[in-house]
């Protein structure tokens, strides 16, 4: 072979090669996104699930945070509508996590409450879903930054603009969570 015929294969394998590697590098990641996404979607359907009984549970001993009930049996119908986008998804559960911790501080004003063999079960139960979800919520920062990164970087950002590849929301805590802890309120009764 002479000089100019691999030339012209080099270009063309360049031409060619490249971008499908880019491309599937591309489909592979957002699959992984979407692998993980639906894994913590399970995660949360589960404590979706779990929503309805705390409720109940709650509800026979907490007369006065009837409107903290009310809005997370809301965001719940919400979430299982199925007509939701990830990133509403993101939003939600980030709504639903904060009234849920909300709920956990209040039973500590119902010491029958807090003394409930049905509560503590479901409270544990509640809380082990919790940690997976939060588990889950690292998985898919991890796949979903190494996605975005992908899509944001050159050469592959421009073929990801071309493909429609478009960035991902990742889960984060809300402002409120970021705020220091008040030890000194946690001690006063």
């Amino acid at each position: 072979m002479d000089l100019t015929t691999i030339i012209i294969i080099v270009a063309i394998l360049l031409v060619v090669v490249f971008p499908l590697m880019l491309y599937n590098s591309l489909v592979r990641k957002r699959n992984q996104v979407e692998n993980v996404f639906a894994s913590l979607d399970a995660l949360l359907k589960k404590r979706y699930d779990l929503i309805p009984n705390l409720v109940a549970i709650v509800q026979s001993y907490m007369q006065h945070e009837r409107e903290t009930l009310i809005k997370i049996t809301e965001l719940r119908t919400k979430a299982i509508s199925g007509n939701i986008t990830p990133s509403e998804s993101v939003e939600l559960n980030n709504q639903i996590s904060n009234i849920l911790r909300s709920i956990q501080v209040q039973v500590e004003n119902y010491p029958d409450l807090k003394a409930s063999a049905n509560f503590l079960n479901l409270q544990g139960s509640l809380n082990e879903v919790e940690e997976q979800i939060s588990a889950g919520r690292r998985a898919y920062n991890a796949v979903t930054t190494d996605y975005n990164t992908a899509v944001e970087v050159f050469p592959s950002n421009l073929l990801a603009s071309m493909m429609n590849f478009k960035r991902r929301p990742l889960f984060e805590i809300t402002e409120s969570e970021r705020q220091n802890v008040d030890v000194k309120a946690l001690f006063k009764n």
